[in-house]
């Protein structure tokens, strides 16, 4: 525990580091695949993925998550959670094949049969790498699990864009989908080493199972609720529109996705060895998620302004109905950027029941909403995405904070700095956009006000904003040198390790 600071910094700056190579990847992927496949391609995918999602959240049942929130894990136990993770896998891989015909009628596109069925091999590939994943998270092994990350995203996007090229249509995407997963999946096996013993039916894995499953509850609610609208567009509009809907989303949510499983995976460890320790967790809570808002907030704005250059760089031209629905989408990597942060927390220190009682209000609220705008089409629902999301941000802080070390308070004084400064540095690149913009064509203009936005924004946050001591702190801690955990070579050591924490490596 005496380096926790210092591993929780290296496996941040890690999996951002990752993550950033990620963002590039995954944009460059965006960038070409749009080019080579129509909107219709994507939509097919999208329509099949909006259905299988609910399952992939169910592939695991919470137990990686279990297994690196327990303060320790036995062999027996992590043994057990694993053929119990192949056995969903295998199960929900079944489910999904037995969809396959409802969904191709429900859209009534006889291609989603064939589809749906190879996607459905998807989930026993992640379900055999779930606990060798949960065993890195443990030991805080994160650039490990960066560098996974990369190599399978890279993989993914190679497959991808060869398919497309050879004029694979939809299939390249297909191909993508399935191939990542599979080759994380390798790549963890052979990172940590362990092959799993045989089940043990009194493992003690009983509460482990409960607090998975309180979590897969939460997880799946929540899904059904931020995911219904491309349901809904997909089956009253047609592929083309869920294909714009679905890229213009991707768009918004990449920077979202790669905070979510970077930062997050990060996070969600470190809180967890300090449940115990309120004034500690406090500290770490409040400084992460003061990172996050500031790497989050002016992507949030840049999405607002200038979501006609993203699109047309980014996309092409043949996308630009695409950049309505980004801009009216922008305001929920802000909020996503809150409420994330706030799940890591509650859960660190196992107030699951907590998130299981908001997630059916949150679904409720939310698909309200996108079934009101769906008969303005695409752009109806993104308003109302973001509209009902805004609406329901602050009882959502209160009920998340209740009864833990974090107030309200606490919150929106740290949201302030960075929201304070994104307006000032929005209010900047604006104006050097107006004076610009007519004599610059898209690519160097985006550009421009990118760079523009991120020094003004910065340059506040850092100097006006009193942010810079947090960030030279980050800096000292890359510097601090790791305590050896030299004693734990059992699952049970405190960093969980099996073969030692990566910072004894």
């Amino acid at each position: 525990m005496q380096d926790l600071k210092a591993r929780t910094i290296r496996g941040g700056v890690a999996r951002l580091l990752a993550q950033g190579a990620g963002f590039v990847l995954r944009v460059g992927s965006v960038m070409v695949l749009a080019r080579l496949l129509s909107p219709k391609d994507f939509g097919l995918v999208g329509m099949v993925t909006a259905f299988t999602g609910v399952l992939m959240l169910l592939r695991d049942f919470g137990l990686s998550a279990a297994a690196v929130q327990r303060k320790t894990v036995t062999e027996e136990q992590i043994s057990t959670l694993f053929w119990i993770n192949i056995l969903l896998g295998v199960l929900f891989g079944l489910v999904a094949l037995a969809m396959a015909p409802a969904i191709a009628a429900f859209y009534h596109e006889p291609e989603l049969f064939a589809v749906t069925a190879v996607l459905a091999a998807g989930f026993l590939f992640n379900a055999a790498g779930t606990q060798h994943s949960a065993l890195l998270a443990r030991q805080m092994r994160f650039t490990t699990l960066a560098v996974i990350s990369i190599v399978s995203g890279a993989v993914g996007t190679a497959i991808a864009i060869c398919g497309a090229e050879a004029g694979y249509g939809y299939w390249a995407l297909v191909a993508m989908t399935v191939a990542s997963p599979l080759v994380a999946t390798v790549g963890v096996w052979l990172a940590t080493g362990w092959v799993p013993g045989m089940p043990h039916r009194r493992a003690g894995i009983r509460s482990m199972m409960h607090f998975g499953g309180a979590l897969t509850f939460t997880g799946i609610v929540v899904y059904i609720g931020y995911n219904a609208e491309k349901v809904l567009i997909g089956r009253f509009w047609g592929a083309d529109a869920i294909g714009l809907y679905g890229r213009a989303y991707q768009l918004v949510n990449i920077p979202t996705d790669n905070l979510n499983s970077s930062v997050g995976e990060v996070a969600f460890s470190a809180l967890s060895r300090l449940q115990d320790d309120p004034l500690r967790l406090k500290n770490y809570f409040l400084k992460g998620f003061s990172v996050v808002l500031g790497l989050t907030l002016p992507i949030t704005i840049g999405c607002m302004l200038f979501a006609d250059d993203i699109v047309f760089v980014l996309l092409g031209p043949k996308w630009t109905e695409a950049a309505a629905i980004v801009r009216l989408l922008a305001p929920t990597v802000a909020i996503f950027a809150i409420i994330n942060p706030l799940g890591w927390m509650m859960f660190s220190v196992g107030f699951v029941a907590r998130g299981v009682k908001a997630a059916p209000v949150l679904a409720t609220i939310v698909i309200s909403g996108c079934v009101i705008g769906l008969p303005h089409g695409p752009k109806g629902v993104a308003f109302a995405y973001s509209a009902v999301l805004t609406l329901w941000l602050i009882p959502h802080i209160l009920w998340s904070v209740h009864g833990t070390p974090i107030s309200l308070r606490d919150v929106l004084v740290t949201v302030s700095r960075p929201m304070v400064s994104g307006i000032v540095a929005g209010a900047f690149a604006f104006g050097v956009r107006l004076i610009c913009g007519p004599f610059v064509s898209p690519l160097p203009r985006l550009m421009l006000e990118s760079c523009v936005l991120l020094l003004a924004f910065f340059g506040a946050l850092l100097f006006v904003a009193g942010q810079k001591s947090l960030y030279l702190d980050l800096l000292r801690g890359l510097k601090e040198p790791s305590v050896r955990a030299g004693a734990g070579t059992t699952l049970a050591a405190a960093d969980g390790g099996h073969s030692g924490s990566e910072a004894a490596r």
